[in-house]
This record gives structure tokens, C-alpha cells and sequence, in this order.
């Protein structure tokens, strides 16, 4: 066994291992429904109670206005303490649950596969529902208790109650927060849609446009567009839908955002200040070789998740098909430049009408077409 495979055949046991740790959840109360826990955890979604000073909940950076992404379109989310932000655009987490369980190395696609976040730090939907409340820059939380303490001053803790009891221990209770949160955004109103024009032209009920067709040809060709190489259109092998993701990771060569105020946030949240470079997965799986990789995101909704990338980038789905074309002769600054994708992007010669077309073609993923 080469060095290379021994370290991602560890590496992938290690994050396998961690992904099994049994968590203390409370036994539903018989009386308790599947649709209570997910009342539950809409409650809890948009409670802007829970944060630390009050007055951001879930919904503040994934609103369903905006397929639960930032509604105001911010390059990045404001915190709960005003002149803090978080480092990265909120995305859209409608359809996140279909992500394949525990972040994997896939020597198929040379990639890792799966996990929660950009940077795949959290292996479920509970584990990432957890992160925000005690992010500084996000919900600003100081402690598990402190955030306890408000559930049981809700409106909503008597139908916590009948799902899980009364809270007697904070760490079980914050377990059934993120159990409560993720049954709702595994909930057919949350993550089951499919009801986007593509999806009816699938089926028949709905046509495409001539351009739009045109798009999605470019999209799909191997050789011209080269969209479907990371984001497919055929269905997925676990879910049995079309996702247009593959859950893989990759390093596009986005640069910096000047215009990212996480660069000016105070330097005990961000001491590099400006010089901060954001490496991705690279600092998840500790390997290098994977700066400046982020999850490839699934491009339903995409048209009104506005703006792109990681950093927030890009306000438009033209320029961001512009940049997918041309970045190697208009865009070659990337913020880390190692590890860059020159084999599926960056110099695909496309024309103006080629480059429009495929955004007509994008603008049909967007859920609510009938």
C-alpha cells in the first residue's frame, strides 16, 4: 500500500469511527408524533430568542424566502453581535439532508465525498445544526446551558416536553435541539420538492425554450459546457433523485473577496486580518494537498441564492458562468493557487449566446414552478 492510499485508508477509518459515536438522545415520549418533532424543530428554526443578544435565529442566514439561504443576499451573514461576520456565504440548505453521511475519500473521483458545511466538518444534518448556536460569529452563545435555559422559557418547550420529556441534563437536551432541527429539514415541505420547471419538463408538463434547451445541452456536453462533470443531472445512486451535485470537493480558483468584512472584524476573531486565507477542506482533513477546496453545492435553487462561492464572489449566475469560461486569461489570481482545477474549467470557449443559455438553463432549477 503506496503512503498515499495508508493516509487516506487512516484518515477515512478515523472520520468512519468518529461518525459512529452514539450521542445521548431522550426517548420519544409515546405520545409524540413524527410531525410534532418537526413542529419542534421549526419552532426552534426560527426562534429568534436563541441567540446571544437575542434576535437571530436558523432562518436569519437560511430563510425559506431565498431556499433557505440569505435572504438579504449578503457576500457574508452578520452575526447576533453587530460588526461581527462569519467568514463564508450561507448557502442554500434545501436538499442538504441527500448529502452521503460521513466525509470519505473516493479514489474514484480523487476526491473527498459527503459530510455538512463547505468544508465538510460535520458528517450529519444534527452535527451541523449544532455549530451555530455556539459560534461566536454566528449565534453567539456562551454555553450549552445558557442556550437550554432559553428553550425551556419558550413558547414551544411544552411541545419539546412531549417530544423528549423535561430537560434534566443540558448536553442530552442540546442533542435533541439538533435531532429536533434536522427531522424538520429532513421534512417533504423542507427537503422533498422537486417541483422546479425542469422537473416537469421531465415529466412531461412543463417545455423548455430553445434556449433553455440549448442550455442544457451545453451543460450536459463533456467537451463545451462541462456543468454536469461535478454537478449531474442523471440521479443520484442513494437518493434516487437529481440532485446536480456530487457531493465532492473542489478547488475552482475563486479569488479573494475584498469586499468580505471578515477581513475587518477584530483581530481575536480574525488576527490575519486581510492576509486571511481561507483553506477549506484542506484544514478539515488536515492535508494541504486539499486547500482551497469547498463542497460542490447542488444547483437547484441556484437563481435565487444569490451571491456565489464560498467568499460571495459573484452577484449574478452570468458572471458566474463567465468566470467557469474565461477565469484562466481574466481571473488567474486565485486564493490558493495550488490544487486548482484546470482539467473540467477555465478556458472553455464558449460564446456570449453559449454562456446565456446555460444561465437560461439554470434559471429553470428553482422549486415553485407549478
Amino acid at each position: 500500500m503506496t503512503k498515499s492510499k495508508f493516509y487516506f485508508f487512516s484518515l477515512t477509518l478515523m472520520l468512519t469511527l468518529l461518525s459512529c459515536k452514539k450521542e445521548q438522545i431522550s426517548v420519544p415520549n409515546s405520545l409524540a408524533t413524527p410531525n410534532d418533532k418537526v413542529a419542534l424543530g421549526k419552532s426552534i428554526f426560527f426562534d429568534r430568542n436563541l441567540s446571544n443578544p437575542t434576535g437571530q435565529s436558523c432562518a436569519s442566514c437560511h430563510s425559506p424566502g431565498a431556499a433557505f439561504s440569505d435572504s438579504s443576499h449578503n457576500t457574508v451573514s452578520p452575526g447576533a453581535v453587530t460588526g461581527l461576520f462569519g467568514s463564508r456565504n450561507a448557502p442554500s440548505i434545501v436538499y442538504s439532508m441527500y448529502s452521503p453521511l460521513t466525509l470519505k475519500y473516493s479514489i474514484d473521483d480523487g476526491s473527498f465525498v459527503g459530510g455538512q458545511f463547505l468544508d465538510g466538518r460535520a458528517n450529519t444534518l444534527e452535527d451541523q445544526a449544532k455549530g451555530p448556536f455556539l459560534n461566536p460569529l454566528e449565534m453567539g452563545n456562551v454555553s450549552i446551558e445558557a442556550l437550554i435555559n432559553k428553550i425551556k422559557m419558550a413558547q414551544y418547550y411544552a411541545l419539546y416536553q412531549k417530544v423528549y420529556g423535561s430537560i434534566t441534563d443540558a448536553n442530552t437536551a442540546f442533542n435533541n435541539i439538533a435531532d429536533a432541527i434536522a427531522s424538520f429539514e429532513r421534512s417533504a415541505s423542507f427537503s422533498n420538492r422537486f417541483t422546479s420547471k425542469f422537473d416537469y419538463y421531465l415529466k412531461g408538463q412543463a417545455t423548455l425554450t430553445a434556449q433553455e434547451l440549448n442550455g442544457y445541452n451545453l451543460f450536459k456536453d463533456t467537451l463545451k459546457g462541462r456543468c454536469a462533470n461535478c454537478h449531474p443531472d442523471t440521479q443520484d445512486p442513494n437518493s434516487g433523485q437529481i440532485l446536480f451535485t456530487d457531493f465532492t470537493y473542489d478547488n475552482i480558483g475563486i479569488p479573494k473577496n475584498a469586499a468580505n468584512p471578515f477581513y475587518t472584524i477584530p483581530s481575536g476573531f480574525n488576527p490575519a486580518g486581510i492576509n486571511y486565507l481561507d483553506k477549506g477542506l484542506g484544514v478539515t482533513v488536515g492535508n494541504a494537498l486539499f486547500n482551497g477546496a469547498f463542497k460542490v453545492p447542488t444547483l437547484r435553487n441556484i437563481a435565487v441564492t444569490a451571491p456565489y462561492f464560498h467568499n460571495g464572489l459573484f452577484n449574478t449566475l452570468n458572471d458566474v458562468v463567465h468566470f467557469y469560461n474565461v477565469r484562466d486569461s481574466l481571473f488567474n489570481n486565485p486564493e490558493i493557487p495550488a490544487n486548482v482545477n484546470h482539467k473540467e474549467l477555465g478556458n472553455l470557449k464558449l460564446t456570449a449566446a453559449e454562456e446565456n443559455a446555460i444561465v437560461a438553463f439554470l434559471m429553470t432549477l428553482t422549486d415553485g414552478y407549478k
